[in-house]
């Protein structure tokens, strides 16, 4: 079973996209551009999702260790 967390090997900010795009074999590109363009459409409600998400996941390095 996969689980959710940060990506350490692909992030930018936070790694909450770079571990999306491994749990869902999305392209981490595509997953950039949609939570953009979502940012604007939700007037930043993705934004304040994307904080708490970047605040609860644990890291790939933390869930190694478990």
């Amino acid at each position: 079973m996969k689980k959710l967390y940060r990506s350490t090997q692909d992030e930018q900010i936070s790694g909450v996209l770079g571990g999306l795009s491994e749990l869902y074999n999305i392209d981490v590109s595509l997953l950039r551009i949609l939570t953009v363009v979502l940012c604007f459409f939700t007037s930043g409600f993705v934004l304040l999702l994307y904080i708490v998400a970047a605040s609860v996941m644990p890291t790939d390095d933390e869930i190694k260790k478990l």
